[in-house]
């Protein structure tokens, strides 16, 4: 596999399991499941230990149901599959990725609209934010948690389900840079 990655600043880089899981691999981290009568979902963290600057992935690997489709970002007022990363002090989330989508022929309504039929995936990259301030806060911690929740909306063909959530929670290590803390 091949690839390039680019960072904004040197403090903050991609972590090699991140660059991994955005070329396709299987992540390594912890695996949460999840099965509702629409969808079964796996997600997992990229790196199973976190420290200041890194950029890791959460990766949500999305499999509807025979017959089911959940709603892709496109031009409808459907409610667009999506994982939201709940505000810590410390973590910055990035914009989620998509994969292409398929358009789908919705008859009763002669809608056509951007959806997922077969398994996919999601991508957020997120960042332990790096700054003496935070770094401080981390070197307190031993662990921190990663939460959010995965929503959507799951139609059939006759029938639209009402627009379903689903939490997630990663509890990680986290460790400390190796340089001294900042006075």
């Amino acid at each position: 596999m091949t690839g390039r990655f680019f960072e904004d600043a040197y403090q903050e880089r991609y972590t090699a399991a991140a660059m991994l899981a955005a070329q396709g691999t299987t992540a390594a981290g912890t695996a949460l499941t999840a099965e509702t009568t629409h969808v079964s979902l796996r997600a997992t963290v990229s790196d199973s230990t976190l420290a200041p600057g890194q950029r890791v992935s959460i990766v949500v690997d999305v499999t509807p149901r025979p017959g089911m489709h959940v709603y892709a970002p496109g031009t409808h007022d459907y409610q667009v599959v999506r994982l939201t990363i709940d505000s810590q002090p410390w973590l910055r989330a990035h914009d989620t990725r998509y994969p292409p989508s398929e358009n789908y022929h919705f008859r009763p309504l002669d809608e056509r609209v951007e959806v997922y039929l077969k398994p996919f995936r999601l991508i957020q990259d997120v960042t332990i934010v790096a700054t003496p301030e935070i770094q401080k806060l981390l070197a307190g911690m031993k662990t921190v948690t990663i939460a959010g929740t995965i929503g959507y909306q799951a139609c059939d063909d006759r029938i639209c389900y009402n627009p379903a959530r689903i939490p997630i929670s990663f509890t990680l290590p986290v460790t400390p840079l190796d340089r001294p803390l900042p006075r």
